[in-house]
């Protein structure tokens, strides 16, 4: 339980990235004419639906790095787990040096690109009336490119089971839940300041957390391949 307290507690200082790339469509998705538990529901039903995906994306990931342990070698299972958990930490690394200011031409392509494709297709589910509207909107934003997803999605992988996967997302996804339901449609109740140091100490979890996992792979003690 750890283990998911510090990536729950990841996704809660990486939300306030998500509020600068993912903030403008609970912004778009605004205010339900109903009134204000309308709004509440319209809202939970979007994050609900990015949780979704990101669940999703921990069983395809787990499942993935599952089945690259499993074509090991006879009883080199633990080497498996290894080069799995160098090549996660690695890529966490580098997603959190991102948030630091590198390698921002890359990511700047990558999000750019996908963000204009999916404006324009979004506008008119974004005005739709009825539940379906937010939570679909929820799931296609989980697709979106995003270097912390990324990350999670990796360390998703290192566990090497479609279960932990399923729990490590779940764990990240949950965290953001608080700031994007702050944003309800208001996007003033974050301030520029508190988001900018929320990106700077996801950017730190995600080293931190990359670091570990790198070292799982360097450092063959016993039982490292079990990360519950």
């Amino acid at each position: 339980m750890t283990y998911y307290a510090m990536i729950f507690v990841a996704g809660f200082a990486g939300s306030f990235h998500c509020v600068g790339m993912c903030g403008g469509f609970a912004c778009a998705l605004g205010s339900d004419p109903a009134g204000r538990r309308a709004t509440v529901e319209r809202h939970l039903l979007y994050n609900t639906g990015r949780l979704t995906t990101y669940t999703f994306i921990g069983v395809l990931a787990g499942t993935l790095g599952q089945g690259l342990v499993g074509q090991s070698l006879p009883g080199s299972l633990a080497a498996g787990q290894r080069v799995l958990a160098l090549a996660s930490g690695t890529l966490m690394i580098l997603m959190a040096m991102q948030f630091f200011g590198y390698f921002q031409r890359v990511h700047l392509f990558v999000t750019g690109f996908a963000g204009n494709t999916l404006v324009v297709s979004l506008r008119n589910l974004i005005a739709a009336p009825g539940r379906g509207a937010p939570i679909t909107l929820g799931v296609i934003n989980g697709w979106l490119p995003c270097p912390l997803v990324y990350a999670f999605a990796a360390q998703a992988a290192a566990t090497a089971g479609p279960l932990q996967g399923f729990m490590t997302m779940l764990a990240f996804g949950l965290g953001t839940f608080p700031a994007m339901l702050m944003m309800g449609g208001t996007g003033e109740l974050i301030r520029p300041a508190w988001r900018r140091r929320g990106v700077w100490l996801a950017g730190l979890f995600l080293l931190i957390l990359g670091a570990i996992t790198f070292a799982r792979g360097v450092i063959p003690f016993a039982g490292h391949g079990n990360m519950m």
